[in-house]
């Protein structure tokens, strides 16, 4: 997938081994929840098709990394569904504002659902954080629930799902 905004062009790949360090950059410099190289690897050793990449020239500018969950819908109470779910994304400030989030989630729910077979997807986030909240309420997220707590500096969390 590749975006062009007149000024740059950006490019959604699947990630490799090789962008996980400067992933790992990103994660410590745009989130206050950070993981463990083996975390991120896992990931993509899992689940490479839905661990994307953004490019801007030959640099790695954000990510988003999912999984693939078996578990109660989030959505239809007492059914059992194969989930998506996003783990992490994140676009370099510099960056942001050139609709890069929304390709690369975009991006994720389509191959979640095609290549994972997954009927729903799901995240979580701060409830401070508006931006996020009003990009995933436009590519159709709903607020199902809340997890008190759910950071840990004692943030809550929005759990936020979608049909695919």
């Amino acid at each position: 997938m590749v975006i062009d905004d007149k000024s740059q062009t950006v490019q959604i790949r699947q990630a490799s081994p090789a962008d996980l360090p400067r992933v790992m950059m990103i994660n410590r410099l745009c989130l206050p929840e950070n993981y463990t190289y083996f975390f991120f690897d896992s990931i993509l050793q899992s689940y490479p098709k839905a661990f994307l990449v953004a490019e801007v020239g030959d640099e790695v500018v954000g990510y988003v990394m999912c999984r693939v969950e078996h578990g109660l819908s989030k959505l239809d109470k007492l059914n059992m569904k194969r989930l998506g779910h996003i783990i992490s994304i994140a676009v370099l400030p510099e960056h942001r504002r050139m609709g890069i989030a929304t390709a690369l989630l975009t991006k994720a729910l389509e191959i979640l659902k095609e290549e994972y077979r997954c009927s729903e997807a799901f995240l979580e986030v701060r409830v401070s954080n508006d931006p996020a909240i009003s990009l995933y309420r436009r590519l159709g997220f709903e607020i199902v629930k809340i997890s008190r707590g759910y950071y840990v500096d004692g943030e809550d969390a929005y759990v936020m799902a979608r049909r695919l």
